[in-house]
């Protein structure tokens, strides 16, 4: 955990008042940016010192070969990792021959602000040189959200008492040396020098490009470069470069009360089939818009884009003011993760760092997903259509493996399965099934009939057939789905894990569904009423273990049965388990990484009854090490409803922490995209009690005594609802659209243009603290009370 007050807690924004050299990698993802197609690391403008150097741009990956300790059939042969492309970011400074580098002189001042509304970060600084040349510099970064090739920095330096010389290097670097990942299996495998240069042509009217070429993969990166110097008269400008390198130096010398401000606008573009020519003219095209909008126009469109996006999506927090500049926060990384991705994946960790490699994992649809279904869907509907694109891969998969539909691979970033875990990378079929939940929810929150015909129903009937495949029929007609792995991967390849067969009956039944409303539709992929019928049936028999003798269901079959992991005997710093003991001793031991039969609650809450939901949650509590980040919000959403509201705020204040707080211990590789969308998830399913489906939304409020108010906003069929929750009432606000049929704890009504306010009733009567394995309980949000 971050030990010290690294950022001020304010609820539009993130500032770190003092440079924080410990903690210099983790603020860098912190206060990366992104609009989803390109990411930029918050490193210093300088480049030097830094933690991670990086740049980005969505699913531009390079090949690597995967080891394997033996072969087998099956086995990815190559792996993918994220590249870092080439850095337009840098902009370094001579202060009367002396380099700036804050490591050296005195940092009188040294201020960073993320603003969450006017998308920008901005940093200033008071240095003087080792030579006592005194200067200010203030610095203003953004990624637009209008121009999806574009970024910009306004630069300026001014003398604080007395003249100074300032020469100003703006760069275009390529092939940046990067640190050593170290073993922990979360970060990124090293690239050394994937880009190869094609072209590195000098300023010509201004602008500077470079095009180069992935080694293994084959794409070309295009990026280019153009400023505009406001100085003195005697400011001199000359462009040049090398190799990899491409530079445009400002020399001039100031006055007290004069200064030097440089606007750089850079962009950048992709393709695996476009030529050098052809990317070389797409970046010099973007830089021409960008130069048409202006400094002030690209701020301008800046704000008035996030503008619209709360005004949707906003959540207010009272008593709570980390949660509050958290769960704000969090909102502000799934919009650069996703707005302009545009039919491009949405990785683990966003386009802000290179753990896990850049990988897409199923946390997307299912985390990251539901929150922009309600909140800004475009993104969402985007990554959908990234998936169908890549539904020939996930078919030649299934076949490899002798199974009809398809099988998504794990994590990817292209669609080829390159992971060497192979109980996850082959057995988390699940992943199919988050898939056609997302689907199902988007048709549903937004009624896109399109949508659900052309790409909807090809995902739903393709993981559809794939769990007819994979599952058998025993003696009895239940149907099971065995050798799999759930969420939790301490329990790989088990016989019936309850989400999974969950979320394939859910699946099941929405692709019957989606038949019989498009039947001209399916007839053209093959797929028939019999098929529906057919699917239905299994459904209806798929079989959910259950623990008699103890009352709860078992995670998965015989799960109950096994030893429980010898907590006692583990020390705090052995956590996480995957990194101090073998996977095999997990395997078989009554412990669960991550949430799992508890996340089949919240997502599949109808298959449980109340008494079950309470009893499941006490036992999965005791076992639950959270050794993954993507527990805590689940968590929370359960504690709220079987009434433990302070438990659930604790997990509420961990989700929504784990990047600001580092309490991972790897924000350094980037921020966690499903963690800060599970802040969103915790209060807004937690404690606002949401439930959608069915052209149905629902709503059951109850607050811990921690949080006096709670408010926020979602879109679902073309409505803009605001929910405000207090103590012991809840009002709502229907801010646009129709009128729209809600349910507050159980009680239907239709909301017009005129508020409804409804009394919150008591909560469940909660019973003692429920206890969590020594030494893994989340950190209480208030103190404890007698």
């Amino acid at each position: 955990m971050i030990k010290h007050p690294a950022f001020i807690v304010e609820p539009w924004s993130v500032r770190e008042c003092r440079l924080h050299m410990d903690v210099l990698a983790q603020t860098e993802s912190v206060f990366a940016l992104s609009n989803g197609h390109v990411g930029l690391r918050g490193n210093l403008d300088e480049g030097e010192p830094h933690g991670l150097p990086g740049t980005y741009l969505n699913s531009v990956y390079e090949l690597r070969p995967l080891s394997h300790a033996e072969t087998a059939y099956g086995y990815p042969e190559s792996g993918q990792t994220v590249v870092n492309v080439t850095n337009g970011k840098l902009i370094r400074l001579l202060v009367d021959d002396e380099p700036f580098d804050v490591r050296y002189g005195t940092l009188h001042e040294h201020e960073r602000i993320l603003d969450l509304r006017a998308g920008t970060l901005t940093r200033k600084v008071h240095w003087t040189s080792p030579t006592k040349g005194e200067i200010r510099l203030t610095s203003t970064r953004l990624v637009s959200f209008t121009h999806r090739a574009v970024a910009a920095i306004r630069y300026e330096v001014e003398p604080v008492d007395h003249p100074v010389k300032v020469v100003v290097q703006s760069e275009l670097v390529a092939n940046e040396t990067l640190p050593e990942s170290g073993s922990d299996p979360r970060a990124a495998a090293a690239l050394e020098d994937p880009l190869v240069l094609e072209e590195n042509l000098p300023a010509l009217d201004g602008v500077a490009v470079m095009v180069h070429i992935t080694r293994a993969s084959r794409l070309r990166v295009a990026a280019g470069m153009w400023h505009d110097v406001d100085g003195p008269e005697n400011t001199q400008v000359d462009a040049g470069g090398r190799e990899h390198v491409s530079r445009v130096t400002i020399a001039t010398s100031l006055e007290p009360g004069q200064r030097l401000r440089l606007t750089k606008l850079f962009a950048y573009g992709w393709s695996a089939q476009r030529s050098r020519p052809a990317m070389h003219d797409q970046v010099v095209a973007a830089l021409a818009a960008a130069r048409l909008a202006g400094w002030d126009g690209l701020c301008a469109e800046q704000r008035r884009f996030l503008d619209d996006f709360w005004e949707g999506a906003d959540v207010e927090v009272e008593g709570d003011t980390e949660v509050q500049q958290a769960v704000r926060f969090g909102l502000f990384h799934l919009l650069q993760a996703g707005c302009r991705a545009e039919q491009r994946p949405i990785p683990g960790k966003g386009l802000t760092g290179s753990g896990y490699d850049g990988h897409v994992f199923w946390d997307t649809e299912a985390f990251v997903l539901p929150v922009l279904t309600y909140t800004h869907p475009q993104p969402a509907a985007d990554v959908l259509t990234w998936r169908k694109s890549i539904l020939p891969l996930a078919e030649r998969r299934a076949a490899q493996f002798g199974l009809e539909g398809a099988a998504f691979p794990w994590r990817t970033i292209n669609g080829e399965a390159c992971s060497a875990y192979w109980p996850a990378g082959a057995a988390a079929f699940h992943i199919n099934a988050d898939i056609a939940d997302a689907v199902t929810r988007y048709v549903d929150a937004t009624g896109d009939v399109a949508f659900e015909r052309d790409i909807g129903l090809p995902l739903l009937v393709a993981t559809a057939r794939l769990w007819r495949s994979l599952g058998h029929h025993d003696v009895d007609g239940r149907f099971h789905i065995d050798g799999v792995t759930g969420p939790d991967e301490y329990s790989a390849i088990a016989d019936d894990n309850v989400y999974t067969n969950l979320m394939a009956q859910r699946n099941l039944r929405s692709a019957a569904e989606v038949i019989i409303r498009h039947p001209d539709r399916a007839e053209q992929l093959g797929v028939t009423l019999e098929d529906a019928a057919i699917w239905r049936n299994i459904a209806t028999a798929i079989f959910i273990p259950y623990d008699e003798h103890l009352g709860v269901h078992s995670q998965s079959e015989g799960f109950t049965r096994h030893a429980v992991w010898d907590f006692a005997a583990t020390k705090p710093d052995q956590y996480p388990l995957l990194l101090h003991f073998p996977y095999f001793d997990l395997y078989r031991k009554q412990v669960v990484k991550q949430a799992d039969l508890v996340l089949a609650m919240h997502t599949c809450g109808d298959a449980f009854t109340s008494e079950q939901k309470a009893r499941n949650f006490a036992y999965y509590e005791a076992l639950t090490v959270r050794d993954s980040s993507l527990s805590a919000c689940t968590q929370a959403v359960l504690a709220a409803e079987v009434g433990q509201l302070e438990l659930a705020h604790d997990y509420l204040g961990e989700a929504a922490l784990v990047d600001l707080r580092d309490l991972q211990h790897n924000t350094r590789d980037g921020v966690h995209m499903a963690s800060l969308a599970g802040s969103w998830i915790a209060l807004v399913d937690g404690f606002g009690g949401m439930r959608a489906g069915g052209g149905r939304i629902q709503f059951a409020p109850r607050l811990p005594s921690g949080i006096t108010r709670l408010s926020f906003r979602l879109r679902y069929r073309g409505r803009l609802l605001q929910v405000d929750i207090a103590q012991r009432t809840t009002t709502y606000h229907l801010l646009e659209g129709p009128p729209l049929p809600l349910a507050h704890h159980g009680e239907e009504f239709t909301l017009d243009e005129h508020p409804a306010t409804r009394q919150n009733p008591a909560p469940p009567t909660p019973g003692p603290r429920i206890r969590q394995p020594p030494g893994r309980e989340p950190t209480p949000r208030r103190p404890e009370i007698g």
